[in-house]
């Protein structure tokens, strides 16, 4: 039998860190939902301590996940730290404390500014605090991928002497070569005491493209438990990808001696769900859940696969919850088509509610020959974005061409049900659309990012836009709208991320 490798989804901690991926508690839950159903082992829900909101994100994801994960909180190896995320776990069945330092000569000497010994007191006293509150300790040596040898083992035996049941072996800034990294943890696995009494895990960054394979080299050397995030999110390039990590075990599970408990046809499902509500797109031919990951445009590809799909994909696309549905849906098709696709899809609508989805999609089939599944997709995020709407857009008008200039009068509703229209004049049309809703949303922010693709292929494809605005306070808020009109796409995601930004600010008052 080989041997369990623990999966220790960081999405919701180190994911979120990515630039522009923030998520608030509700977004959280929706994503910690879909990781249950997906069977991870361990769920990072947050480092509670940074914020309220992580706070909360923390504690109702510990009381969500039941016996079904280990939930844990991020700390410092500092007691205020420790004592607030023990605070936010308090309800967890399984609870787990993840605290740590750096250990490389970088973090020691210009970071932290400690000596060896200190670092080796701090790392045993954090250690021993936190197991004062729970057994389950996971003490992480952040920079593991850069530090010396000796030293390492030097830290890690003591925590492992102290009490700590997983000890994370970071490549933090993905410095590290496959083969280099291997060599370190198999050194720990020789020269530690007791390393064999604890979950040795491995947590990889994606700075060199080399994340998914210095995770899969850890596990042939010795570790059990892999750090990953969906979609490789996370600081930077990203972390480790976890269906691809995954991918890379259930193919060579016996000569890694491994295998884990994923349920991986949920991954194309939980790739379009993270993207959705960060608003980080998942490119094209990105590995396993891409676009393009199964498709095929060669002639000579699409003969050999046709008569044996194996001659050019080694993973079978159902497998990763990636099938194409049968079912063509279209302006003549009812009810009862539209709900089975919802259902494979993983939505479940009825009555009333059913009939509104239905009367979208009809609207949207009216303009397109024919609806795909990311259309479907995209409407039903729409229809969500809508829900905590401060401000929900109910027109807009744009005159431009040339030798005009570019007018658009915009009719926003808020809360109280009052309909406001402004007018403007801009550069382009989406300037003067902008500075319309800047007149009825007076809140101070500045566009840093505009990006536009289509959802599906054809002329009449849904256009789906990408915002990012900046907060006065640097904070940064994304939106996203879809329309088969760019200028109503602009419009829907500028106000979706005036929104994000005044919910926050309504959620610091309240606090």
């Amino acid at each position: 039998m080989t041997r369990k490798i623990d999966i220790f989804d960081t999405t919701l901690r180190d994911g979120e860190q990515s630039p522009g991926a923030s998520m608030n508690t509700e977004e959280k839950l929706v994503v910690a939902r879909q990781l249950l159903r997906m069977k991870v082992d361990v769920i990072e829900a947050g480092f509670p301590i940074s914020s309220p909101g992580d706070f909360e994100s923390v504690r109702r994801i510990a009381e969500l996940a039941g016996d079904d994960a280990t939930v844990v909180g991020l700390t410092r190896a500092v007691e205020k730290d420790i004592d607030r995320a023990a605070e936010a776990l308090k309800y967890a069945k399984r609870p787990r404390i993840h605290t740590g330092l750096g250990v490389s000569p970088s973090h020691l000497h210009d970071k932290l500014r400690i000596t060896e010994d200190q670092c080796l007191e701090r790392a045993e006293h954090c250690v021993r605090y936190a197991k004062k509150y729970m057994n389950d300790v996971q003490f992480y040596a952040e920079d593991a991928g850069r530090s010396d040898y000796d030293f390492l083992v030097k830290v890690i035996q003591r925590v492992v002497d102290a009490g700590a049941t997983v000890v994370n072996i970071p490549d933090t800034t993905g410095y590290s070569l496959p083969a280099e990294f291997g060599r370190r943890i198999a050194y720990l696995m020789e020269n530690v005491r007791g390393i064999e009494n604890v979950t040795v895990s491995v947590h990889c960054h994606n700075d060199l493209g080399m994340a998914t394979a210095l995770a899969l080299e850890g596990v042939k050397n010795g570790a059990t438990q892999i750090e990953c995030t969906i979609n490789g999110l996370g600081e930077r390039a990203g972390n480790t990808a976890l269906e691809e990590v995954v991918m890379g075990i259930r193919m060579h599970g016996e000569e890694l001696n491994a295998h884990t408990d994923i349920n991986t046809r949920e991954f194309a499902k939980a790739s379009r769900l993270v993207s959705s509500i960060t608003g980080m797109s998942v490119q094209a031919n990105k590995a396993i859940v891409g676009a393009n990951a199964f498709a095929h445009s060669s002639g000579i590809h699409q003969d050999g696969v046709l008569k044996k799909r194996d001659t050019y994909e080694i993973i079978d696309p159902a497998d990763v919850g990636a099938g194409q549905s049968q079912i063509v849906l279209t302006a003549r098709s009812g009810h009862a088509a539209l709900k089975h696709r919802l259902e494979e899809l993983g939505y479940e609508f009825e009555g009333d509610a059913l009939d509104k989805v239905y009367e979208d999609f009809l609207n949207l089939a009216d303009k397109k020959k024919e609806v795909y599944d990311e259309d479907l997709e995209s409407l039903i995020h729409e229809r969500d974005r809508q829900v905590s709407a401060i401000f929900q857009l109910e027109g807009v008008q744009i005159s431009c061409g040339t030798d005009m200039i570019p007018t658009a009068t915009v009719t926003l509703r808020n809360q109280a049900d009052q309909v406001v229209t402004a007018c403007d004049f801009g550069t382009g049309p989406i300037d003067a659309m902008y500075k319309a809703v800047n007149k009825i949303v007076q809140v101070e922010n500045d566009l840093t990012e505009f990006s536009v693709q289509s959802v599906t292929r054809g002329i009449d494809a849904l256009g789906e836009v990408t915002i990012r605005v900046t907060a006065p306070d640097g904070e940064v808020y994304t939106g996203r709208g879809a329309d088969n009109d760019i200028v109503v796409s602009s419009a829907r995601a500028y106000v979706n991320a005036l929104n994000r930004l005044l919910n926050d600010k309504r959620e610091h008052q309240q606090k």
